[in-house]
C-alpha cells in the first residue's frame, strides 16, 4: 500500500517562510558541526572571513530571488490551471508519482541543466567563475553565488516549472531538497567508500562533487548534479578522482585578494576574460 502523501502536499503547498529560514539555517549549522568534527582537509584559513564573503553572496541570491518569487507562483499556477506541461498531461496523478517525476524534472532542468550550460558558454561562465573560486569548499560554498548566476538559475527554474507543470508544493519542496542537497555535497566531509557507492547511485555526495571543483579541467566540466546522481552517468559527464589529491578553486584566479574579497568577486564577470590554464593556481 502506497504512503498517505497529503501531508506532504499540505505542509509545503503552505510552508511559512520562517520553515524556510530554518532549512537554510540549520542545514548550514548542522554541517558545519559534522565537518567541524571529521573534516576531509584541515584548512589553514579564518573560517568565519570565508564564510563572511559567502553568507554575503547568500543574502544578494535571497534578494534576486524573493522580489522575483511571484513569476514562480504565475508560471506553477498557469501551468497547472491550464493542464501544461509534463506532470499534465495525465491527469489526477498520485501525489507520489508527481514527487518523483516532478523532483526528476526539476532538478534535470533547474539544476543540472543550468549549470552544465555555465560550463559552456563564455558570458555565462563568467558569473559561475565566482562559486569554483573559492580555494576552501565547506558546506557555506553552496550558497556563494553571484547575483548574475542567481537570475541566470532563476531563468531555469522558471523553464522547470513550465515543462514540468508543477504545482507550487512540489517547487517548495524541490527547492528545500536542493537547498540541504547542495550544502550536503558541498561540505568539508567525505562519506566512507562503501557508503559513498550506495548513497552516489542516487543522490549526489560530497564525494562526488568535490571534484567538480578540482582546479584543472577536465575535472572542473564534470559531476554536475545537484540533487540526483543520475544525470552526469547518464549523460556522460561522470568522474573520479583522488578526494586527497584535489586542489579546490579555479586556476584563473588563484589569488585571495581575487578569490576571496567581495569587492573583486562582484567585479570578475566585466574583467578582462581568462581562459583555463593547468599552469596557474599554487598549493591549497
Amino acid at each position: 500500500m502506497l504512503p498517505d502523501m497529503q501531508w506532504l502536499v499540505d505542509y509545503f503547498g503552505d510552508i511559512p517562510s520562517s520553515h524556510r529560514s530554518i532549512i537554510l539555517v540549520g542545514g548550514i549549522l548542522f554541517f558545519w558541526l559534522i565537518e567541524g568534527a571529521w573534516p576531509l582537509f584541515h584548512f589553514k584559513y579564518h573560517k568565519w572571513k570565508h564564510a563572511g564573503v559567502n553568507f554575503f553572496f547568500t543574502l544578494t541570491t535571497i534578494l534576486v530571488n524573493f522580489p522575483l518569487a511571484f513569476i514562480l507562483i504565475r508560471s506553477s499556477t498557469w501551468a497547472v490551471d491550464n493542464n501544461f506541461g509534463l506532470l499534465n498531461i495525465i491527469p489526477n496523478l498520485p501525489y507520489w508519482t508527481q514527487v518523483v517525476f516532478g523532483l526528476f524534472i526539476l532538478d534535470l532542468i533547474g539544476a543540472w541543466m543550468a549549470h552544465w550550460i555555465q560550463h559552456q558558454v563564455k558570458f555565462l561562465w563568467r558569473f559561475h567563475i565566482i562559486h569554483h573560486a573559492d580555494q576552501h569548499v565547506d558546506t557555506t560554498t553552496a550558497n556563494r553565488h553571484h547575483p548574475g548566476e542567481s537570475l541566470i538559475r532563476f531563468v531555469f527554474t522558471t523553464m522547470a516549472i513550465l515543462v514540468s507543470g508543477a504545482p507550487m508544493w512540489l517547487i517548495f519542496l524541490y527547492q528545500s531538497l536542493s537547498v540541504i542537497l547542495s550544502q550536503f555535497n558541498h561540505a568539508n566531509i567525505i562519506l566512507p567508500r562503501q557508503i559513498d557507492k550506495i548513497v552516489s547511485l542516487v543522490f549526489v555526495t560530497p564525494n562526488m562533487h568535490h571534484i567538480h571543483h578540482h582546479y584543472i579541467q577536465p575535472f572542473t566540466d564534470s559531476n554536475y548534479g545537484n540533487i540526483f546522481a543520475i544525470w552526469d552517468r547518464l549523460f556522460g559527464t561522470f568522474k573520479t578522482f583522488d578526494q586527497r589529491k584535489i586542489i579546490y578553486g579555479i586556476d584563473t584566479y588563484p589569488e585571495p585578494t581575487e578569490n576571496n574579497t567581495v569587492s573583486n568577486l562582484l567585479q570578475i564577470p566585466f574583467q578582462k576574460y581568462r581562459p583555463q590554464s593547468a599552469e596557474n593556481l599554487g598549493k591549497k
